[in-house]
């Protein structure tokens, strides 16, 4: 993503961010004349106290460096999260021009011996492009990562999307929205890194759901929360998870499940035999 695609991602999210809003939901009268839901470019610059025309060119994606009282101002105007401000800022206002492309992306021996300690509890560490760096045993069993399809075959968010037991699932569509929410909202943090944009062209390709999904602009941080899954070999698992980053490398994240207790005893039983 250079400059102009920076800049262009920043008109389309505050574009989608605008037509979800209606004029009763900011307090302001629906009028006549409305051809399309969402407020208008000039209710937006009134309700956060800036000129129109300067808005208008924000979302045409020209050259304009807003400050961040500016920025907090559209925060309040369009109703955004904590996660949709965080976005918001990325994109308005990049930091300094790195290529994180060229670095290439390690796991310390320390964070290792961690992840493979925690076995029987899945544990799994992800890189700035949502690869898989490393895994434990328990997460192979629960999640079969080494059987990832190419081309991406370390990716999670790959995975998500060309699995199809995975696709299979009930709720797939409601899990595969929050991935792709998470996955943009990181993105962002990597204006100088190709490997992005070449993921993201592939899913488009290889997916429709997916080419849909990402149009929308949403964002969203990384939710710690419970799992529930029917598994082939051990019928059901209940695990706690929680995505903690890497203290030396913010670049990475170390995603823990956490089993209940059966869950452990199967997951012991089953390491145990291999």
């Amino acid at each position: 993503m250079d400059d102009h695609e920076r800049r262009r991602a920043l008109a389309d999210f505050l574009r989608t961010r605008r037509s979800r809003l209606s004029p009763p939901d900011v307090g302001l009268p629906w009028g006549s004349r409305r051809r399309t839901p969402g407020l208008r470019r000039e209710e937006v610059a009134q309700l956060a106290n800036i000129g129109a025309s300067w808005y208008v060119a924000l979302e045409q994606g020209r050259d304009v460096h807003p400050s961040e009282q500016v920025l907090d101002s559209l925060v309040q105007a369009l109703r955004l999260n904590e996660a949709e401000r965080h976005h918001l800022f990325l994109l308005a206002q990049p930091q300094g021009a790195t290529n994180p492309a060229l670095v290439e992306e390690t796991v310390g021996h320390s964070l290792q011996q961690a992840v493979e300690a925690l076995n029987p509890h899945p544990t799994y560490v992800l890189g700035r492009r949502w690869d898989l760096l490393t895994w434990n045993r328990a997460a192979e069993l629960v999640f079969a990562f080494s059987e990832i399809a190419s081309p991406h075959s370390r990716n999670f968010i790959w995975r998500s999307f060309t699995n199809p037991i995975l696709r299979g699932h009930s709720n797939w569509d409601q899990l595969a929205k929050s991935l792709i929410a998470q996955f943009r909202a990181d993105s962002a943090r990597y204006p100088g890194d190709q490997g992005f944009g070449e993921l993201i062209e592939d899913l488009k390709k290889t997916s429709n759901e997916f080419r849909l999904w990402w149009s929308l602009h949403d964002v969203k941080s990384i939710p710690d929360g419970h799992k529930s899954m029917a598994h082939p070999l051990l019928g059901k698992l209940e695990f706690e998870y929680v995505s903690l980053q890497v203290p030396l490398n913010h670049d990475q994240k170390m995603v823990i499940y956490t089993c209940s207790s059966e869950t452990a005893s199967k997951l012991t039983k089953l390491l145990s035999e291999q």
